[in-house]
């Protein structure tokens, strides 16, 4: 045998792994034999590792953890002292990081530790990550082919050095196991965790290498947790898990091994595992409805099947969690790019949707879910055998989860639109009550209806800008008595886990909400609450660490008293819910009983009875109450009834619908009902079509004379009704309205719906609309798809100008700007690799400038794509969020190899047409003879393909952002960068001021 051929065969021979999946490393000892002398209470060891090395080493990072410290050596040169961290939240230590590439050499190499033990549990635990020029990759981990010994010799660190009589280490635990947890990848440890008092959080376990990232988990019959990672095992991102329970430790981990998982959604129910997601292939052919069993009963899942063909439009706005109901179906929520399966039942409640625009919406600026139409996001409930599916309720936008409370309601936590934030059509992250039957009003672009349409329902309380995942009712926990009452929910985006409170009102809630846990990162994804009455939080999503949390309640408990007024509430309250459900058993069936019972119950002043018995009328034959209706003379029940009339009628009813409006007095109504008369007339035109020209003539003779009215909703939908009918005055007192200064969303949606009104325009109101344009630009400020908005409104009123117009407003027209001016080229300081900088990450904790981050981002030009709070292009992701979800490492790998994770809404798709050419743009629309793509996200630009033409299509590889945006920067400059992107554009950030 050849030399060179020894030689690798010592490199096969040695603890090497070529890939994340393979063995990881242990915390080794010495192997005390009998008759060993043992210090009492302390003891030193030294540990040693050759290893060779062929050809040249371009980056390498050794980590090492040592309980309670190693002084570690590379061919015998000290390179780090590395061992105990104090933490109260019982993370004791975190392994220490260096670069050490300078210090390896062709050949035979020693990697070498002094380790103290100072009583207690005792280890030491190494890895060491190499990567060649020729892109090779390797790693050295500690196991038990090391070798040890309890004295030294001069030199013993040194590669030299004959380590006669030195023993093989003995194993003590994996890394991972107790009582240190994870040391070597870099946590998001416990003690980031900010709670109330009495309460404590515990890191009991994080993703190894290879068990990717984890985004959901349910809990089975025997208290096991049930964890899936985002991705199949077959992407390299691990399989779903099974950790058995025991004194808030996994005491037992096991793989399922089936090649079902990324699951969004799961949950068990008798004797199986119920999973939203794909099987073999991340492919929407393998999404589906499985349910997984153990069919010979030896506590193994062995056998699963696709109940339901799954339709996803878009990844995560697809179909999410899967939660057992009250009434022994399932019940599954998805977001707004999730199509309801094929085969929807006849009598589900929600059924008689349509998009009940009164004037056309303008799709996203952005290119988001354009196209889609209602039913949007919705709940489906199906059988546990999966052959019945109805669709329960709809109009949401992207629900990650749902729960139900004691008394068996269902809530949901929904996503905004972040996008649209600064807009009128804007709504905030809200809680829902989800009752059957029920419309929330979700609409794409600018079709949002607001929360007073009477055809829709209201959220419990809104929560704000976030990114809505796993909720959990707090029902069974050993938590103090509000809380176990208590909605939990995450988000994911800001790192918090809300805790929302509930009080009942009528047949519905109002509540209340606090920050229950935030962190720094606290990327929170799902939880659960196990049979211990701890909540158990994982963290995880778009490749994130994850962490595995216990949360306990360790304070006193103090048993909550109810006064008797809070008792007599409750029982009204359960008395209400009653008659709520009582009422939507008409729901989907036809039945002589339920126009009587539910006509008194249309004058309901309880918004949510009023509604289920609205929807029990519309499902009976309309001849036998459309009579009844225009003949109401009760005005809540009327307004009511010729809603649901509005929603079912014919084109040629409309006159007598028309006519029976009429008989409702303004001023007698209320500033609620007056909102409720104007949406009916809305909805009957949209539905219906518009009136003739001779009604069209005296409505606006009806309504012009109320606009403006006193309250901001009134006059948006008098804005907006008026427009539609051509009120020649509409213009006028719009601009009026606009020149008194009210909010920047007041102003906008008259800017938005008097744009291309062809009548009532002076020279002086044009130039007045036009120069409105140019103040907003300096003055106004939104989200990701605001400035692409006010742009594409200010083509459309350039677009209704006569040509006349258009040269006497000639130096009003320029385009609307969308992104912030380039900041001029900086000169190249250097090709900086990921290893040159992480061992500095910790410095970015203190002592940074927010002035010189600032104008980092802006340097790297960042500042073209992303933004931070208000500055910056719109094409890529919001980043003020960014220190919430991602670890200070996350973000410098996003930054210099931004191809490593793409996010599915960012990710571009190559189309190769049957004649050979190809296409590379992100997909925003697709129907069943096209797709339409954005190729160029800084100028818009689209294309459009025929499905017939296309030969195939495949996920695109590469980011949108290029590599190497830093190498303008020092490093310095890098650090106060990533304290930036941590900070959200806050000086007041901690890391920003002096230097500890």
């Amino acid at each position: 045998m050849t030399v060179k051929a020894l030689f690798l065969a010592l490199v096969a021979s040695l603890s090497f792994n070529a890939s994340a999946a393979d063995p990881l490393p242990e915390w080794i000892w010495h192997d005390y034999k009998p008759g060993d002398k043992l210090l009492p209470g302390t003891e030193t060891i030294f540990v040693r590792k050759a290893f060779p090395v062929e050809g040249r080493v371009s980056s390498a990072e050794l980590k090492v953890c040592g309980d309670d410290e190693a002084i570690v050596f590379l061919n015998g040169q000290r390179v780090m002292v590395a061992g105990r961290k104090a933490n109260p939240a019982g993370v004791n230590y975190s392994a220490t990081a260096t670069n050490v590439t300078a210090g390896l050499v062709t050949g035979e190499n020693l990697l070498a530790a002094q380790v103290r033990n100072g009583g207690g549990p005792y280890g030491v635990i190494a890895r060491l990550e190499m990567t060649f020029a020729d892109g090779r990759q390797r790693t050295l981990i500690s196991d038990t082919s090391w070798l040890t010994t309890t004295h030294s010799n001069a030199n013993w660190q040194s590669a030299s050095f004959k380590a006669d009589g030195w023993t093989p280490a003995r194993s003590i635990a994996k890394e991972g196991d107790n009582p240190w947890f994870e040391v070597m990848n870099a946590p998001t440890t416990a003690q980031t965790l900010n709670l109330p008092p009495g309460f404590q959080a515990e890191l009991i376990r994080q993703a190894r290498p290879g068990e990717g990232s984890w985004i959901a988990m349910t809990i089975d019959d025997k208290g096991r947790l049930i964890i899936s990672p985002q991705k199949l095992a077959s992407t390299n991102s691990g399989g779903m898990f099974r950790f058995t329970l025991a004194d808030g430790r996994i005491a037992k981990e096991e793989k399922i091994d089936l090649p079902v998982g990324a699951a969004q959604g799961m949950c068990f129910v008798n004797g199986a595992l119920y999973v939203n997601g794909f099987a073999g292939t991340e492919t929407p052919a393998s999404h589906g409805f499985y349910r997984i069993i153990d069919s010979n009963g030896d506590d193994v899942f062995d056998h699963f099947e696709n109940l339901k063909q799954l339709h996803n439009r878009g990844g995560s706005h697809g179909p999410h969690g899967i939660v057992p109901g009250p009434d022994g179906l399932l019940y599954h929520i998805g977001g707004d790019y999730s199509k309801v399966v094929d085969g929807i039942a006849a009598d589900s409640p929600h059924k008689n949707y349509q998009e009940d625009l009164l004037l056309p919406r303008h799709w996203d600026a952005s290119g988001h879910a354009i196209g889609i139409v209602a039913p949007m996001g919705h709940l489906q409930r199906v059988d546990p055998q999966g052959k019945k599916w109805q669709v329960f309720a709809a109009g949401l936008r992207n629900p990650y989860d749902l729960a139900f409370n004691e008394d068996g309601e269902a809530f949901t936590y929904d996503a905004d639109m972040e996008y649209d934030f600064g807009l009128p059509w804007y709504r905030p992250t809200r809680v829902y009550h989800l009752v059957s039957g029920g419309e929330y009003g979700h609409r794409e672009g600018t079709g949002k209806w607001p929360y007073y349409y009477p055809d829709s329902l209201p959220p419990a309380t809104d929560i704000g800008l976030g990114s809505p995942c796993g909720v959990k009712f707090g029902t069974g926990s050993k938590f103090p008595p509000k809380y176990q009452k208590a909605l939990f929910m995450c988000d994911w985006a800001w790192g918090t886990v809300y805790a929302v409170h509930f009080k009942p009102e009528g047949a519905s809630y109002t509540a209340t909400h606090e920050k229950f846990a935030t962190g720094r990162p606290l990327n929170a994804m799902d939880l659960e609450f196990g049979r211990d009455g701890a909540m158990y939080l994982i963290t995880g999503g778009n490749d994130t660490q994850t962490g595995l949390y216990r949360i306990s309640y360790t304070g006193r408990q103090t048993p909550g008293k109810k006064s008797k007024a809070e008792l007599k509430a409750e029982a009204d309250a359960a008395k209400a819910r009653a008659l709520r459900r009582q009422l939507e058993a008409f729901h989907g069936r036809k039945d002589a009983k339920a126009i009587e019972f539910a006509w008194a119950h249309l004058n309901s002043e309880d918004r949510f009875i009023r509604y289920a018995a609205r929807i029990a009328v519309e499902w009976q034959e309309p001849s036998l109450w459309h009579e009844r209706a225009l003949a109401e003379k009760k005005t809540r029940a009327s307004l009511t009834a010729l809603l649901a009339v509005a929603r079912t009628a014919k084109p040629e009813q409309k006159p007598a619908l028309l006519r029976a409006l009429q008989r409702l007095e303004w001023k007698r109504l209320d500033a609620v009902q007056q909102l409720e008369l104007l949406r009916v007339h809305g909805v009957a035109f949209a539905r219906l079509g518009g009136p003739d020209t001779e009604t069209r003539r005296a409505l606006v003779q009806q309504f012009d004379p109320l606009y403006p009215a006193k309250t901001d909703a009134l006059n948006r939908e008098l804005c907006m009704l008026l427009v539609f009918l051509e009120s020649p005055n509409v213009v006028r007192k719009s601009m009026n309205l606009i020149a008194a200064k009210p909010s920047q969303e007041q102003q906008i949606h008259y800017i938005y719906y008097i744009r291309q009104m062809a009548a009532g325009w002076t020279p002086e109101l044009r130039r007045a609309y036009f120069e409105w344009y140019q103040m907003a630009a300096g003055a106004f400020r939104g989200g990701v798809s605001f400035t692409k908005f006010l742009a594409n409104f200010k083509k459309d009123a350039i677009a209704a100008l006569t040509e006349a117009e258009r040269k006497e407003l000639a130096a009003y027209l320029e385009d609307f700007p969308v992104a912030p001016k380039a900041p001029p080229p900086r000169p190249f300081v250097k090709d900086w690799k990921l290893e040159e900088v992480l061992p500095d990450l910790d410095k970015a904790s203190r002592g940074r400038s927010f002035a010189r981050g600032k104008a980092a981002f802006e340097g790297a030009q960042c500042m073209a794509c992303h933004r931070v709070r208000f500055d910056g292009g719109t094409v890529g992701p919001d980043l003020t969020a960014l220190g919430g979800r991602f670890s200070r490492r996350d973000i410098l790998e996003a930054i210099m190899a931004p191809s490593k994770v793409v996010m599915e809404q960012y990710q571009s798709t190559t189309i190769v047409k049957k004649d050979g050419d190809d296409i590379t743009g992100r997909v925003i629309e697709e129907d069943d003879r096209r797709l339409v793509l954005i190729t160029n996200p800084l100028t818009g630009e689209r294309a459009e393909v025929l499905k017939q033409e296309v030969r195939s299509r495949t996920p695109a590889t590469l980011s949108p952002m290029p590599e190497g945006l830093v190498n303008v920067l020092s490093k310095e400059e890098i650090l106060d960068l990533l304290a930036y992107l941590e900070s959200g554009g806050l000086p007041s950030y901690s890391a920003f001021g002096k230097a500890n």
